[in-house]
């Protein structure tokens, strides 16, 4: 039987506005609504930022707290991720919420450039915010923009910063970063396997129109996949996604298509080495 698919949602990121598309969650409420349809799809991570009122990106720790509690009541067993990305913070304001001690974290271990500004990652801001993800026992989900953000991770594992084997996960597609090129994710794969070993669990993100290639690609190459409102507001370039859970659905198909079972929370949890929750 081929390993079961884990597919995360990214429920709301920092950028997209109800403008963009109304189905954007804002709100803690909307937030959780969203997750909750998203669980009942067959994601097993959600991926998540906070907002103020007015739309803007926030990395207020309490707003997290609110979050995390709520999707533990409503989603009980689903994979909490918090974001620490630097568009809604600065500093180590971006880790504040890891003393929450989600499950997971993101962890974006190098720098690069985003469509209008420098993606900023400085060594010592990525080394304090391992630090924080290890004192409070959050395992990283390695964001992956660029082939040294692989290599980095590696270092970090062999320099015992990262506990047990990291995940990564490709992001592909941003505008002057990676752009999605199928032999680039090929050596991207090639790559984790060779540094962290055969059976290394391993993701892929998709900006815009790219998502559902990049889901093609990593469901069909024994990977897992992340999709979500965050990444991407649109089913095709005239439909606007319904929602999280419509986008989800569409990642469950290309699953069916490439006879991968779905994970459920309890598999994702120990195909990533997650510590056990109970629920009743």
């Amino acid at each position: 039987m081929p390993q079961p698919c884990i597919i995360c949602v990214a429920i709301t990121g920092s950028v997209a506005q109800k403008s963009d598309n109304p189905a954007v969650p804002i709100s803690i409420s909307e937030q959780v609504e969203s997750t909750h349809a998203s669980f009942e799809a067959g994601a097993s991570i959600m991926h998540a930022h906070v907002r103020n009122d007015d739309g803007s990106p926030s990395s207020d720790p309490e707003k997290f707290a609110a979050l995390k509690e709520a999707v533990e009541t409503h989603c009980p067993g689903m994979i909490i991720q918090l974001s620490t990305g630097g568009r809604s913070g600065a500093g180590q304001a971006r880790g504040g919420m890891l003393p929450l001690r989600p499950d997971m974290a993101s962890l974006s271990v190098g720098s690069n450039n985003f469509p209008t500004r420098v993606y900023e990652n400085p060594p010592d801001l990525v080394d304090w915010l391992a630090s924080e993800m290890l004192a409070h026992d959050v395992k990283p989900e390695i964001e992956a923009f660029d082939l040294s953000h692989i290599f980095h991770a590696k270092l970090m594992a062999d320099r015992g910063q990262l506990a047990g084997t990291p995940y990564v996960q490709f992001v592909m597609g941003v505008k002057n970063a990676m752009p999605a090129d199928r032999e680039v994710f090929d050596f991207y794969v090639r790559s984790v396997h060779r540094l962290f070993g055969p059976d290394a669990p391993w993701c892929a993100a998709g900006v815009g129109p790219n998502q559902i290639r990049l889901n093609d690609w990593a469901i069909s190459s024994g990977g897992h996949a992340r999709t979500g409102l965050e990444d991407n507001v649109r089913l095709d370039k005239s439909t606007l996604a319904p929602s999280n859970a419509a986008l989800v659905e569409r990642t469950v198909e290309l699953c069916e298509k490439y006879e991968r079972p779905v994970a459920s929370w309890r598999e994702a949890r120990e195909i990533l080495g997650l510590r056990a929750v109970d629920v009743a």
